[in-house]
């Protein structure tokens, strides 16, 4: 696994922690993303820096959280993007995003099932 997208200490921790509910973590996260993506999309459609700042930092949390670390990043800089006003920046960071949880996602599935095939 690429650590540059995946931070696998981070996953290992969670794995330990979390035991058997650990694939159910990655779903979670990877669902739970999905809608943070069309939230910054709703958010950057109605013109609404605020929201999309907060999407942004929230979206980031559960990014670190889960070791996504230049997915993390890429919404730090939104987050920080909308912060400033500058929504014209907004447009690419989120397709940057999108294109970083892309991978993530695959990267993820793959962790999941290795897990449970064991």
């Amino acid at each position: 696994m690429s650590d540059v997208h995946l931070d696998s200490a981070v996953l290992a921790t969670l794995q330990d922690v979390m035991e058997d509910e650990y694939p159910v973590l990655l779903d979670t996260f990877l669902k739970d993303s999905e809608e943070r993506v069309q939230l910054l999309h709703q958010a950057l459609e109605a013109g609404d820096g605020e929201a999309l700042r907060r999407a942004a930092h929230s979206f980031k949390g559960s990014c670190s959280n889960m070791g996504a670390m230049l997915l993390t990043e890429l919404c730090r800089a939104l987050e920080d993007a909308a912060r400033q006003g500058a929504l014209e920046q907004a447009d690419g960071l989120i397709d940057r995003i999108e294109r970083e949880f892309a991978i993530v996602r695959i990267l993820m599935r793959s962790e999941r099932q290795r897990f449970t095939l064991g």
